[in-house]
């Protein structure tokens, strides 16, 4: 199943714990349960996402480019359907051009600016750099 396809029936939902196995594969006895629960197709979540790079940049110490990575991956596996893909390969984008940023704020603009609800107000001066925000 590739990202975005909802096709063929109903679709699990994984939570952050597996979503890091699938990535780091740092537990092989929960990596395979991972690997097997999502070969008939799972759902990741914006929540699961962010949550996901806070644990990997946290606990792991992953660089943000390690992060932006990991998140192609997700973007890119087979078995897996990231919510809003195109609004997150965005939000991946502008991470990789302002790492300082954090994940979470380059998504948050960019679910903004699908919804159509721009400007975002922030009190952030460097997410009020980025176009569609507006520093309060």
């Amino acid at each position: 199943m590739a990202s975005g396809d909802t096709s063929g029936g109903a679709v699990r939902a994984v939570d952050t714990n597996v979503l890091v196995r699938l990535i780091t594969r740092d537990d092989p006895r929960q990596a395979a349960a991972a690997d097997r629960f999502v070969e008939q197709g799972a759902w990741v979540s914006h929540i699961v996402l962010v949550e996901a790079t806070w644990v990997l940049a946290s606990v792991y110490d992953c660089s943000a480019s390690d992060v932006a990575t990991a998140l192609d991956m997700l973007l890119d596996h087979h078995h897996l359907t990231v919510q809003d893909p195109d609004v997150v390969a965005a939000a991946v984008e502008y991470f990789r051009q302002r790492p300082s940023l954090g994940f979470s704020d380059c998504l948050v603009i960019e679910v903004a600016r699908k919804a159509g609800h721009l400007p975002l107000g922030t009190f952030d001066r460097q997410l009020a750099r980025i176009d569609g925000a507006q520093r309060l």
